[in-house]
């Protein structure tokens, strides 16, 4: 597994992992792909790039992206203030519980902490597995709702 920055011409890769990162609780149906257009997911992909907070690890296996974790500071669920980039991550099925995701996630965290950022922010959906991952490398539940946390790392 080879862990690298996201390519100017891949980030249209953004997109799929977005989609791929919706938790889909046990017995729902998944919601249309046309999901991600909404205004409040596009801003995790519309003019990537162009933001200081902007980075992107992929995890490429055989040449192929099979994951994806990226920053951005944004007015997300996850927001907590305009210093904090919030994250997104995401593998695609068959690529999850493999430790790929806490790779990722350590990676990118130590590259926010090389730039001087002091804490990164996300929001999970209480019932996701994921929620552990995130305990692992750090991240704290700061506040929460009837189904999201809102967790924050400290750098």
């Amino acid at each position: 597994m080879n862990l690298r920055n996201l390519r100017v011409d891949e980030t249209n890769l953004l997109k799929d992992f977005l989609y791929e990162a919706i938790f889909i609780p046990e017995g729902v149906e998944p919601p249309a792909r046309e999901i991600i257009e909404r205004p409040e997911l596009k801003l995790y992909y519309e003019g990537f790039g162009s933001g200081r907070a902007d980075h992107c690890i992929v995890a490429e296996e055989d040449g192929q992206v099979v994951g994806a974790v990226w920053t951005r500071t944004m007015n997300d669920y996850g927001h907590i203030d305009d210093e904090t980039p919030s994250f997104a991550i995401s593998l695609y099925k068959e690529y999850r519980g493999r430790g790929i995701g806490t790779r990722l996630m350590k990676e990118i965290l130590e590259l926010l902490r090389s730039q001087g950022y002091k804490k990164a922010s996300l929001a999970v959906q209480k019932a996701n597995y994921a929620v552990r991952m995130y305990e692992k490398v750090g991240f704290k539940t700061v506040d929460e709702n009837d189904e999201e946390y809102i967790m924050v790392c400290e750098l």
